[in-house]
């Protein structure tokens, strides 16, 4: 707290705390002041907090293991982030960064990911989200050797295993960019379920494993409202 005087501190995990340090974390949060170890006065300080948990905090006040009145000190303004399963449109980007941060902690130029891995991925449910992602590209990159484009014989078992009830309908391969592949992909799979739904779009939803509005989303980015109006 004293080094991000004027700034902003985040914390993460805050949902793995003590009871003691949630106490601790509160009376600074309230009284902007604290004690430092070894310090005869306290010091008064000016700093933004962002925290981030994976954690229930709301389930966890119910049963007493995070305090009520840090929970609502903490969330004045709350962002959720949903899984990476109901968001596979940032596949693309995410996998860009990763290779491009572990090119410039190597010095060397980004490798390429395969067709055959972006469908891998499209087909996974990430249960460890981003950062199962990003583990799982530093795998590929340190099995892969000298090799400029990463196959998909490369995966984690879990991973390479396809998962048929979620392959294209016409069993086409994806073309293009990366992000254009991914795109290709996301239609097809979309697009199949919903015909095979009769347009049941909380049915398409749950198969997909995705909230129906992230999925009223995908269909108008895709342009598969305006497929649907046309044929009606």
């Amino acid at each position: 707290f004293k080094v991000a005087d004027g700034g902003t501190l985040f914390l993460d995990e805050v949902g793995d705390m003590s009871p003691a340090m949630q106490v601790k974390l509160l009376r600074v949060l309230q009284e902007r002041t604290f004690m430092p170890v070894g310090g005869t006065r306290p010091v008064t300080v000016d700093v933004r907090v962002m925290a981030a948990t994976n954690r229930p905090l709301l389930e966890m006040v119910k049963d007493g293991s995070f305090r009520e009145d840090l929970y609502y000190r903490l969330s004045v303004i709350c962002v959720e982030l949903p899984p990476l399963r109901e968001r596979k449109g940032d596949l693309p980007p995410l996998c860009d960064h990763f290779l491009q941060k572990i090119a410039d902690k190597t010095g060397t130029r980004p490798r390429l990911l395969s067709a055959q891995v972006m469908r891998r991925f499209w087909e996974y449910d990430w249960p460890g989200n981003i950062r199962q992602l990003e583990n799982e590209i530093e795998r590929l990159i340190v099995l892969s050797g000298e090799d400029t484009e990463i196959g998909a014989s490369m995966l984690s078992p879990a991973i390479g295993k396809r998962t048929t009830d979620a392959s294209p309908a016409n069993g086409q391969r994806p073309e293009g960019t990366l992000a254009e592949s991914v795109r290709q992909l996301e239609i097809q799979i979309i697009r199949a379920a919903l015909v095979r739904t009769g347009w049941n779009k909380s049915r398409v939803a749950r198969d997909l494993g995705m909230s129906r509005t992230t999925l009223i989303k995908k269909t108008r980015e895709l342009g598969l409202e305006e497929e649907h109006t046309v044929e009606r």
